[in-house]
């Protein structure tokens, strides 16, 4: 069985943001970087079904980037991954999710994966659109947004989570794509000695320019943050005393009861 799972590093959440200065994406001269927390769903049940399979089983690890993503690559690897392919693209922020898609269907399209797992999405763009083209530009069924995966003979059952906290079950025979969502499972944290293990498994280089070959359907025409506004305000006191407060204050400066 040949099991791939895409990851991407995106900028940690606790970064501080600011746009470039061509305004079409962000500064990354302070940015720190992370594997997408989508993502580490996908790996860790990719491990899984690998450790279930057993030995028969091979599992690559693939992201596209610049040099900087061959640390969650390595992460990747030391949760389990025996192989890791790495597109070398330092335009990859950039792309849109149908070149980024067109990248991965072009390595996977000839190589026979069973199965592809992918976050459900990006933390940083959040589009939610690659999963599902890759599975498109494949001919791949596709199950996303899952919460539960079990395998059994080459049928997967995969739990899905919908609108309004309702929950659906469905079927699909391989080879196949899913995209997961948090919760799917608990990511190991790589121990010291898979750390050690990481560091002699292959890691193929691709330059982009070899597999690339979809033109961007959508580019970015400027990205900056929202504009501020002004702060909140906050009463203390007694009850009855707020109320006349509140009353005064949309009296004052709205016209709610003008």
């Amino acid at each position: 069985m040949k099991i791939l799972v895409c990851i991407k590093q995106v900028p940690d959440l606790e970064s501080r943001f600011k746009p470039n200065t061509a305004g079409t994406w962000y500064d990354e001269a302070d940015l720190a970087f992370r594997m997408n927390e989508y993502d580490e769903y996908a790996v860790e049940q990719a491990v899984q079904l690998r450790e279930q399979v057993g030995d028969t089983a091979e599992l690559a690890v693939l992201s596209i980037g610049p040099d900087r993503v061959v640390e969650a690559i390595k992460k990747a690897l030391a949760m389990g991954c025996d192989n890791a392919v790495h597109v070398q693209d330092l335009q990859a922020a950039t792309r849109d999710p149908w070149q980024i898609a067109g990248i991965i269907a072009a390595f996977a399209r000839d190589k026979g994966f069973d199965l592809i797992f992918t976050g459900m999405q990006s933390q940083d763009r959040g589009s939610a659109q690659v999963g599902v083209t890759v599975a498109e530009l494949l001919g791949l069924a596709c199950a996303t947004t899952l919460v539960g995966f079990s395998f059994d003979n080459g049928t997967i059952t995969a739990k899905r989570e919908l609108e309004g906290g309702v929950k659906g079950v469905v079927k699909l025979s391989t080879p196949a794509l899913v995209t997961c969502q948090l919760g799917l499972n608990i990511p190991r944290y790589p121990t010291l000695p898979n750390i050690m293990k990481a560091k002699k498994k292959e890691i193929t280089v691709i330059p982009v320019a070899e597999i690339l070959k979809e033109e961007a359907l959508a580019t970015t025409e400027k990205f900056y943050p929202p504009a501020k506004k002004g702060g909140g305000m906050v009463l203390e006191g007694d009850m009855g005393d707020l109320v006349d407060k509140v009353i005064g204050i949309l009296k004052e400066k709205t016209a709610v009861l003008r």
